[in-house]
């Protein structure tokens, strides 16, 4: 594996994400199944994409959670969904799956 120029060195400012537009991004952009590009997609390590392309929103964490739950529910399984470090629970509210939030290090 090559070594980046950029290794070892300061970012340069322009690389670096404005948090703020990125949160409003996330909560303020719908996704639109009828786009591929906005559809939920998983890598290796979990969900892909970008709130600032409409691919990793609200709205995709909210069908992911909502079809676990279902998945759970049609296969009868049964005890707690724990979720760690996830601010995005609100969904076990909707559903009668019993959640379990982690509100330290897990």
């Amino acid at each position: 594996m090559d070594v980046s120029l950029r290794a070892g060195k300061p970012v340069d400012l322009s690389m670096l994400v404005h948090i703020p537009k990125l949160v409003t991004a996330y909560y303020t952009e719908v996704p639109d199944s009828s786009f591929p590009e906005q559809r939920v997609a998983f890598g290796t390590s979990g969900h892909r994409g970008s709130a600032f392309v409409i691919a990793f929103n609200e709205g995709h964490i909210l069908a992911i959670s909502q079809a676990i739950c279902l998945y759970r529910e049609q296969q009868k399984i049964d005890g707690p969904l724990f979720l760690g470090m996830d601010t995005h629970a609100l969904i076990c509210a909707l559903t009668p799956v019993p959640c379990k939030v982690c509100r330290d290090d897990c």
